[in-house]
């Protein structure tokens, strides 16, 4: 894990959601949808903390957790920045496979929005879902993101030379096979997972959940930069059109395949 946690000590996880704002309002939209108004909730692999504030503003108890511990460090200084320490119930640096400093079925509802990228064995998946399990109610509700193969290939496909060794066709095949993508370039994202997206559902029924929705987090990964201004260029309110249309379609199955984030929303049976 250690060139993960190097990735992440300089990549600003925080800014990419605020420059990429699709993803993360069609997954607010869903979680507002879902969870109850209230309780406790496990934000596991929260990155510096930006659903885990949202979560805070709205009144629900939270527990944060990362692999990184600088971005653990950001979370608790956003918590102080914006006066919302009394929600938080603690903060850990901590691996999503071994999360034991949590009691078992600790919170209403589980979010575990990025260790899933990052395990390439299947194991090592599995102990990491059957922990979310552990620490989540009986009946409580998860939210859990995966990214899906088919897209990294096209996006390979489409800038070979910002995803080497996705810049050679042999390496894109053996990719399709395993789903297991590491960067030749060093501090690029890597040691990634993509899962095949007809695995998600089974996959997280086989660990204990019973699924409600898999929805497309960011189909409008599709449009470039260009194709974003030209939207702005008409003003906000057609930007906003544009990301109301995504979140309503984010539930078509037909477009899963496009988006660059998935989110499996699912209930502890």
């Amino acid at each position: 894990m250690s060139k993960i946690i190097e990735y992440y000590n300089q990549f600003d996880e925080w800014g990419r959601l605020e420059r990429e704002p699709v993803e993360f309002q069609v997954n607010r939209h869903y979680m507002r949808k879902y969870m109850p108004r209230t309780g406790s909730v496990l934000d596991n692999g929260a990155g510096p903390g930006k659903y885990s504030m949202e979560l805070a503003k709205a009144g629900y108890r939270v527990t944060l957790t990362d692999l990184t511990p600088r971005l653990v460090d950001i979370a608790k200084g956003k918590a102080e920045e914006l006066q919302l320490e009394g929600q938080f119930e603690g903060f850990h640096a901590a691996d999503a496979r071994d999360l034991h400093m949590l009691e078992d079925e600790q919170f209403d509802s589980s979010f575990m929005l990025g260790p899933m990228y990052h395990l390439q064995e299947e194991n090592d998946r599995i102990r990491a879902v059957k922990e979310l399990n552990r620490v989540t109610k009986k009946d409580g509700l998860v939210f859990v993101a995966f990214m899906p193969r088919f897209r990294h290939i096209i996006t390979s496909l489409l800038s070979p030379d910002n995803w080497k060794p996705h810049d050679e066709m042999d390496n894109i095949q053996q990719f399709s096979q395993t789903g297991c993508f590491n960067h030749a370039d060093e501090g690029r994202f890597t040691g990634a997972y993509y899962f095949e997206i007809e695995d998600i559902n089974p996959f997280m029924e086989g660990n204990g959940f019973e699924t409600i929705e898999l929805i497309g987090s960011n189909a409008g990964t599709v449009l470039n930069q260009g194709n974003w201004n030209y939207w702005r260029e008409k003003g906000e309110e057609e930007v906003r059109k544009i990301i109301d249309l995504i979140t309503e379609r984010a539930t078509d199955p037909y477009i899963l395949g496009i988006s660059s984030h998935l989110l499996y929303i699912g209930r502890k049976k």
